[in-house]
């Protein structure tokens, strides 16, 4: 049986590949149990210092599979739940983790994979890609962090825009609504996927050749603020950036500016 998640770490990169490209990596129990598993341990493990969220086949996310809800769990609306509460704890370790997340994301990204890639940090999609809600388009809400996500990515008409209508989003129009940072690739879907896949880890090779602990810091800096008033915002800054100057990394950064300094 295929595994509906691929997970590996190398050098300090924990890679998260949707693997389900006959339903174009849409989420069904056993997707939702193995991403709940994988987001855990990349946002536990000390080693890691970047993660990347990719899909396999011609997608990178489509959502729920709803075919497979409605086969497997008939109209139990307290399974759907607990699968989606499972999906939101991944999302939740992504966002809430002190380690930058960039997401691959090539091809379609619709209803709840679209709160997967809001999940990320920076997103990289393909030039022919497609974005969008559609969750109306089956009757349904909502889930997966995209009524919390979407309208402090784009704002709150925009969001509307999307989520009241069966409208997707160029790559063009993606990146400047802010959903996604670059859109790359011109040639045909594969060529797209590879380019896709291959800037998002020259982001993530670039976050960990560098101070990986201050780009997570900053991340965490920005994902958090919601949680405090401004205020309790500027306290957090000051106590996170003396904890980060009395650190190894930026001691050794420091040190090193300053001697090419007194070198010019």
């Amino acid at each position: 049986m295929t595994e509906p998640l691929l997970y590996r770490v190398d050098d300090g990169l924990a890679r998260i590949t949707l693997n389900r490209p006959q339903r174009l990596n849409a989420f069904n129990a056993e997707l939702a149990e193995a991403w709940a598993e994988a987001t855990a341990a990349a946002t536990h493990d000390t080693a890691v210092g970047a993660i990347l969220v990719e899909g396999t086949g011609r997608a990178f996310c489509a959502g729920g599979d709803v075919i497979d809800m409605a086969t497997t769990m008939g109209g139990a609306g307290e399974d759907i739940e607990r699968l989606a509460k499972l999906i939101h704890s991944g999302i939740a370790a992504l966002v809430d983790a002190a380690v930058p997340v960039v997401a691959a994301a090539h091809g379609t990204t619709a209803g709840g994979g679209l709160g997967i890639l809001l999940a990320s940090d920076y997103a990289v999609i393909g030039s022919d890609s497609s974005i969008g809600s559609r969750y109306a388009n089956v009757g349904l809400t909502p889930d997966l962090s995209v009524s919390a996500q979407l309208a402090v990515a784009v704002g709150e008409r925009r969001a509307l825009q999307l989520l009241l209508t069966d409208r997707m989003l160029s790559a063009e129009e993606a990146v400047a609504w802010g959903i996604a940072a670059e859109s790359v690739g011109s040639g045909d879907a594969e060529a797209n996927a590879a380019a896709v896949r291959e800037r998002a880890e020259q982001v993530a090779r670039f976050w960990l050749a560098g101070a990986y602990r201050a780009y997570g810091q900053a991340k965490r800096l920005v994902r958090s603020r919601p949680s405090r008033s401004f205020h309790g915002q500027l306290d957090e800054e000051a106590r996170t950036i003396a904890a980060a100057f009395a650190g190894g990394e930026a001691q050794e950064l420091i040190a090193a500016f300053a001697a090419k300094s007194r070198g010019r």
